[in-house]
């Protein structure tokens, strides 16, 4: 059991290759609580994370159709409403998800410790211990907020634009530690 929850602890906080998405995935219907939040959701894309060979989870990136579909909206992903689901491969301790987004958090820039703590008390309490089919989706409202679902049920919002830029810039921002997942995400060649 302690091998297992180191393994599952170095998955979550160490880098990983992307793979494309499969077939099916790419046809897949949007999540309830994305079209709640963004009518008339496409896929903009969708990849799958792996460390050393192990399957951790597949994201996709749902838009809404006001969505650019140009390249220079690829730098500028904050500036757009969308929602990244997650659906995880295995079982994750929610408090070491939150530990590592923070830390992803903060290859954009260091963060104020308090500001970091604050974020991190955010997450530590939304993001729950994750199983193999379990699903987190982030809203991404610019300018405002970001909201999460567990499982397709309200789990928390933050109203802080900053924090929702940094959070989501884990995946598509230009310094993400995953940059063949994030040209996935957003509908390039991985």
């Amino acid at each position: 059991m302690e091998r297992r929850a180191c393994l599952q602890t170095l998955a979550a906080a160490a880098c990983s290759v992307a793979v494309p998405a499969l077939r099916a995935q790419a046809a897949a219907r949007p999540p309830a609580e994305a079209l709640a939040e963004l009518p008339g959701a496409r896929l903009q894309g969708s990849g799958r994370l792996r460390y050393f060979g192990l399957h951790i989870y597949d994201a996709r990136l749902w838009v809404g159709p006001d969505y650019p579909a140009t390249a220079p909206s690829r730098e500028d992903y904050a500036a757009h409403r969308f929602a990244l689901e997650l659906e995880y491969a295995r079982s994750l301790d929610g408090e070491k998800i939150a530990e590592r987004s923070i830390d992803e958090m903060q290859l954009a820039g260091p963060l104020p410790d308090a500001q970091r703590q604050g974020w991190l008390a955010f997450m530590t309490t939304t993001f729950p211990n994750v199983v193999a089919g379990s699903r987190i989706t982030g809203v991404h409202r610019p300018g405002e907020m970001a909201r999460f679902y567990f499982n397709g049920q309200p789990a928390g919002e933050l109203r802080d634009p900053m924090f929702a830029q940094r959070f989501f810039g884990i995946w598509l921002g230009p310094q993400t530690s995953q940059p063949a997942l994030r040209r996935s995400l957003l509908g390039g060649t991985p």
